[in-house]
C-alpha cells in the first residue's frame, strides 16, 4: 500500500491535535456563563458564555461539546484501529481509515467555519489541512482495478448505495424545509441561524456532501468501479458522523431542548449506518478474488 509511512505520521498530527481540541472542548470551563445578546437580525439569542465556545449560542455549544465527546471517544480509537489495519496490508482497515479520516475532515470543516472565532483556530485549520491530505492519499492508496475483487458479494455494495441516495434526498428535504419557508413568507432568514452569518451546515450538506453521498450511492448502484470505493468510504463515515449528531441530541434533550422527533430519526440513520458499515467489510475478503455477478 501506497504512501503508508506518511499517511501514519498525518494521522498520528491528527490524533495529538484533535485529542487537544476535543478534550479543551469538553473540559473549559471558564467564564460567566449564559447571557441574553441580540443579533443584527433583532433575535433575541441566548449566549453559552463559558470555555472555548463562549461565544456561541448556548444550544450549538452544547452540541460541539456532545461532537468532542464522539472524537475523543470513538473517533480517535477508530482512526488508530484503521491505521493499525491499514498498516497490515488490510483492504478492511483502508476503508475504515479512510472513512474515519472523512470524518475528521467534514468536523473539522464545521469548526473552521462554524465555530465562534477562539484560540484553536489554527488547530482546527491545521486538523483540516492534514485530514485532507490523509483521506487524499488513502483513497489514492485503493487499487481501483482490483478493487471490485475484494468483495466477496455484491450486494452489500449496491443495498448501501440505495441506502445512501435515500438518505441524501431525505436529508435534502429536512435542510429545504428549514431554508424554503422563509424565503416563501418574505421573513427570509430561518430562526436556526441565531447570530450566525449563514446556515453553514445546511450550506455545505447542500451543497458539497449530500451530492457526494448520492453520486458514490449511484456509482455503486450502477456496479461502477469508483462506487466499490466511495459507497463503503461514505457509509462508514456516515456512521460516526450519525453517532455525532445522536450525541448532540443526547446532549440537547438533557438540557431541556425539544428534540421530537429528531430522537427518533438520527438514532435510526446511525443504526442503519453502522449496520450497512459492518455488512460492507464483513462482505471484503483478505485476498481478491471475482465478484459474484448479482
Amino acid at each position: 500500500m501506497k504512501n503508508k509511512n506518511t499517511i501514519t505520521i498525518i494521522v498520528a498530527l491528527i490524533v495529538v491535535f484533535s485529542g487537544f481540541a476535543a478534550a479543551s472542548g469538553i473540559l473549559s470551563r471558564s467564564g460567566s456563563g449564559q447571557y441574553n445578546y441580540t443579533s443584527i437580525r433583532g433575535q433575541d439569542i441566548t449566549i453559552y458564555g463559558r470555555g472555548i465556545y463562549a461565544h456561541m449560542s448556548a444550544d450549538v455549544a452544547i452540541q460541539g461539546i456532545a461532537q468532542d465527546y464522539v472524537t475523543a471517544f470513538l473517533g480517535i480509537p477508530l482512526l488508530l484501529l484503521g491505521l493499525f489495519l491499514f498498516r497490515k496490508k488490510s483492504v478492511k482497515g483502508q476503508f475504515l481509515l479512510a472513512g474515519t479520516l472523512a470524518y475528521f475532515l467534514v468536523t473539522y470543516l464545521f469548526y473552521t467555519a462554524m465555530a465562534m472565532y477562539n484560540k484553536f483556530f489554527l488547530v482546527y485549520v491545521s486538523l483540516l489541512v492534514l485530514s485532507f491530505f490523509g483521506l487524499l492519499l488513502t483513497l489514492f492508496s485503493f487499487k481501483i482495478s482490483e478493487l471490485k475483487n475484494y468483495f466477496v458479494s455484491g450486494k452489500p455494495v449496491k443495498y448501501s448505495g440505495i441506502f445512501l441516495m435515500i438518505n441524501s434526498i431525505m436529508v435534502a428535504l429536512l435542510w429545504l424545509g428549514v431554508v424554503v419557508p422563509p424565503l416563501l413568507d418574505g421573513t427570509i432568514y430561518p430562526k436556526g441561524l441565531q447570530h450566525y452569518t449563514t446556515l453553514i451546515v445546511q450550506g455545505f450538506d447542500l451543497g458539497l456532501l449530500l451530492p457526494i453521498a448520492f453520486v458514490s450511492g449511484l456509482l455503486a448502484v450502477k456496479k461502477n468501479r469508483w462506487g466499490y470505493l466511495f459507497a463503503p468510504v461514505k457509509v462508514i463515515f456516515l456512521a460516526i458522523m450519525m453517532a455525532a449528531l445522536t450525541s448532540k441530541i443526547i446532549f440537547m434533550a438533557k438540557a431541556g431542548a425539544n428534540v421530537i422527533p429528531v430522537i427518533f430519526i438520527m438514532p435510526t440513520i446511525c443504526l442503519i449506518s453502522i449496520l450497512f458499515s459492518i455488512y460492507l467489510l464483513k462482505s471484503i475478503s483478505s485476498h481478491p478474488g471475482k465478484v459474484a455477478v448479482e
